[in-house]
């Protein structure tokens, strides 16, 4: 059975708490699209002073996950069918490029694991009574997974480009929603192009993630036009 690792962190300053929290919350719907953000009730809210808050949404608008509304508030941007494409245009280009970089400079057992972790969640993925807690352990899976590729690809530039592409494609998937079908085949993406890298394959790591993210476009598009955003 698959687990969620939580790793030891340093305490993080009033403003790396706001815009966590902030991140957070945007991220999984419970600030939607479209609200609005204003210092004084979220630093209440929060328990910190204005100055963190302005900090942490000034970093959520370099982000593009929130934007200046004109008056004293920040908005809480969409996503829509035209974010989907641009992003895995660019998903197509960076992630292949790390998995290809990480069969080259990664250390081999900690890819046999976390192939080995995929498939074990394949059976609880394709549960019929999967329940959220399953879900968001297996997209915690996905995300440590992530951070593996991020420092066996030993490239700055490419993992700070590929960090804010992946807020966004988490935005994405949220709003599409998931179904059994495309979770159970994910991880089975995911096992394989773990497998690659813990071969040293870098033709196989690379060809893998382009299936895995062709597959995803596959599925978001087919989400957003069942949203009325038509792909």
């Amino acid at each position: 059975m698959y687990t969620l690792s939580l790793m030891p962190s340093k305490p993080l300053s009033a403003s790396a708490r706001a815009y966590e929290q902030l991140r957070s919350e945007i991220l999984d719907g419970s600030i939607a699209a479209g609200s609005t953000l204003y210092e004084v009730e979220q630093a209440s809210r929060l328990g910190v002073s204005r100055t963190p808050v302005r900090e942490a949404i000034g970093r959520l608008v370099a982000q593009g996950l929130v934007e200046p509304g004109g008056g004293r508030g920040s908005v809480v941007t969409d996503v829509s069918d035209q974010d989907v494409e641009s992003l895995f245009e660019m998903r197509a280009c960076l992630e292949a490029q790390a998995a290809q970089l990480a069969a080259l400079r990664g250390k081999r057992s900690v890819f046999v694991d976390f192939a080995e972790e995929f498939r074990s969640a394949v059976p609880v993925l394709r549960s019929p009574s999967l329940d959220k807690d399953a879900v968001r352990d297996y997209y915690g899976l996905i995300r440590r997974f992530d951070e593996a590729i991020n420092v066996a690809a030993a490239n700055p530039y490419l993992v700070d480009a590929m960090e804010g592409l992946r807020t966004h494609v988490a935005r994405v998937r949220r709003k599409a929603g998931s179904s059994p079908e495309r979770l159970t085949a994910s991880a089975l993406e995911h096992a394989l192009i773990a497998s690659a890298i813990a071969g040293g394959d870098t033709a196989l790591a690379l060809h893998a993630t382009h299936v895995h993210i062709h597959n995803s476009l596959e599925h978001f598009r087919q989400a957003f036009a069942g949203l009325g955003n038509p792909a």
